[in-house]
């Protein structure tokens, strides 16, 4: 054991005995050994220690460190409402409460909290609820209240391992299935995740959460006629309720459905015509289908149901359009300041506010607003850029030119699929859109099956990934199996055409997984100068998947262990990528877009120089842009920005020129 574990341990067993000085002691001592990286456990337990011993200054001032390194630990945040209970503060308890069981719902201690004080308040229905939680929780085997704290304190691996045990022992145990669900989703296992759910919805069909996760898992597998048939079951055992009304929304959005979804939008909106979950997500259906008054329309009437809604106020930036007024611009400044402002609504509202100051040309304020938002980021995703280059470097250990002469019967000899990979934005929306144009290529998503069957083939032991190498292991005809599965998987998200496109920019870490499984496949490149790439990058929010962006360090690591994989591919698969760079294609359309039809082998057609005027319903933050012509507004975009640059030119070195 470790001494840092040593010492973690005897602060522990201190507290447990009631000697609270010698808890805080030990806590200190941890956090004197390295003030620069607080320790998360030592924080908490020296939270915890010095309110015991009414030194609340003290606690609150390791909570607000605690905050800002783990700014979801529910934990924390039950700690904070049991220092403001103490000090008298019962609506600032309640509030610390409710946001301990947002990030941690299994804090019974917090359910409890709340039952006592709503109780004390009068508030007679919100104390029931709050207390059939704690009934809820206290009613579940302790295994799974341990899963639900592992999963939800970042220790998914750990929830995961516990969950299993104990389904071994309680095979048809729905809430456990339902956790080990959600567990797969966490790591990425979306195959079991579904199986799981419609083994649970079989033995549960009225459990009403798990149908509700059951959609969710399906609409990230993208089986969006899947998902949407579940949630016109649900739809269709009580059409009134407005829960059922937006799930069906939102599905029939994923089916192209938008006629359905605005009426079911609209449904919602007779009967709670304030709710800013529904304006937002309505205002991202117009956005989507290029309805972009009516978006901006939507998203303001979000603000004004909710004046902290940042995911309203950063869907206006994301539009990359759209002007703030000066009054928008000052409301996001005075919503800033309430300490007590959500995690995310402070997120969202700084990149809202990085973009309104740069619009303004106000960039010291602008760079300001956008790193403290990765900043936020940063400490909630923990991205760790050392272990993604070792990743790189294990493809280009694994993936070489004997593998691909070996297998020259392997894969699905297919020509549909036309890979567009790189870096988020460096122009592939660009570029599917040029090809969508034309009458033989269908536009799809980001589809998620490469990242999949990848993570499929790691293997589920923690820290003994069996990918890549395991593709010297694998049979021609389990490589030619799934690449058929792919064209299997896909064909829900195709129009009929005879080519279509999968915009996942991170499949170029798997290039050679592609050219095994579906050798015949078009890989695109698509590449755009590194410090514009990389600055837009990081001024981007991401949904998910881009934790690298959050960090100019980072981001510049990341561009130049893409650009050294790529030279890779190049090595090992020569003439297998074409390579087009955004700067290209805005000095020569034409000739680019020839270029790239040239690869694929199809004629050129004239409609594809038009690309601003096809109507596809586009769902990236490239979807107002590529509705215009081809502009230079994003060229050199960082270089007003070149002061506090520094750290991203370090990371790119000479690819920074």
């Amino acid at each position: 054991m470790s001494d840092h574990s040593e010492s973690l341990d005897r602060g522990r067993h201190a507290l447990q005995q009631g000697d609270f000085a010698a808890g805080l002691a030990e806590a200190e001592k941890l956090l004197a050994r390295d003030a620069a990286d607080a320790d998360a456990d030592a924080l908490y337990m020296a939270a915890v220690a010095a309110r015991y011993l009414d030194r609340h200054g003290e606690a609150a001032a390791y909570l607000a460190r605690l905050h800002a390194e783990m700014p979801e630990y529910g934990r924390a945040w039950q700690e904070a409402g049991h220092l403001a209970r103490a000090q008298g503060r019962d609506a600032e308890a309640l509030t610390a409460y409710a946001r301990a069981v947002r990030f941690n719902p299994a804090l019974s201690a917090s359910w409890t909290a709340q039952a006592e004080l709503f109780a004390a308040a009068g508030r007679a229905d919100q104390a029931a609820a709050a207390r059939e939680q704690a009934q809820r929780i206290a009613a579940l085997p302790r295994e799974l209240v341990a899963v639900t704290h592992h999963l939800h304190e970042g220790r998914p691996l750990r929830a995961e391992e516990i969950c299993r045990h104990f389904l071994r022992r309680n095979p048809r145990h729905v809430e456990a299935m339902r956790l080990l669900a959600q567990i797969g989703l966490r790591l990425g296992i979306l195959d079991d995740a579904e199986f799981l759910l419609d083994s649970a919805v079989a033995f549960e069909p009225d459990n009403i959460q798990v149908r509700l996760d059951y959609i969710d898992v399906l609409r990230k597998r993208q089986k969006f006629e899947r998902s949407r048939e579940e949630a016109e079951a649900l739809y269709d055992r009580d059409p009134a309720s407005p829960l059922f009304q937006s799930h069906l929304a939102i599905e029939s959005m994923q089916t192209g459905d938008y006629e359905r979804a605005f009426a079911l939008f609209d449904t919602v909106l007779e009967r709670l015509p304030s709710d800013p979950a529904t304006l937002t997500s309505r205002g991202h259906a117009l956005k989507t289908t290029g309805q972009q008054d009516d978006a901006v329309a939507s998203y303001r009437a979000a603000i004004a149901a909710k004046p902290d809604h940042g995911d309203a106020y950063y869907a206006l930036a994301n539009l990359k359009t759209y002007r703030f007024t000066e009054a928008e611009i000052a409301a996001m400044h005075a919503q800033l300041e309430r300490p007590e402002i959500a995690f995310m609504d402070r997120v969202h509202l700084s990149f809202a506010l990085g973009k309104a100051h740069e619009d303004r040309e106000e960039y010291e304020a602008s760079f300001g607003f956008y790193e403290a938002g990765n900043a936020l980021k940063r400490r909630q995703t923990r991205y760790d850029a050392d272990r993604m280059s070792e990743e790189f470097a294990t493809q280009k250990a694994a993936c070489t030119r004997d593998l691909f002469e070996g297998r020259q019967s392997a894969g699905d000899p297919a020509r549909d699929p036309i890979f567009i990979l790189g870096l988020p934005r460096a122009g592939s929306t660009l570029l599917e859109q040029i090809l969508a144009s034309h009458s033989q290529i269908d536009g799809t998503l980001e589809l998620p099956n490469v990242l999949a069957l990848a993570h499929r083939l790691r293997g589920r032991k923690a820290g003994k990934s069996r990918y890549p190498q395991v593709l010297h292991d694998l049979t021609d005809e389990q490589l030619t199996g799934f690449g058929r599965d792919f064209l299997a998987n896909t064909r829900i998200h195709r129009q009929g055409a005879p080519f279509f496109i999968d915009k996942m920019p991170n499949n170029f870490r798997h290039i050679g997984l592609i050219r095994l499984i579906l050798p015949n496949a078009t890989i695109i490149d698509a590449r755009r100068d590194p410090m514009d790439c990389c600055f837009s990058g990081f001024k981007q929010l991401f949904a998910e998947g881009q934790d690298f962006t959050y960090g100019l360090t980072e981001i510049g690591r990341y561009y130049a262990d893409y650009v050294d994989l790529m030279a890779h591919w190049d090595e090992v698969l020569p003439g297998k990528v074409l390579r087009v760079r955004h700067e290209d294609v805005l000095d020569d359309l034409e000739g680019q877009t020839r270029r790239m039809l040239d690869h694929i082998g199809l004629p050129f057609e004239e409609e594809c120089l038009h690309f601003h005027r096809t109507a596809r319903a586009v769902r990236t933050a490239s979807s107002e842009q590529v509705r215009r012509p081809i502009n230079r507004s994003g060229q050199g975009a960082w270089k007003p920005y070149e002061p506090w640059l520094g750290d991203l030119k370090s990371a790119l070195g000479p690819l920074a020129g």
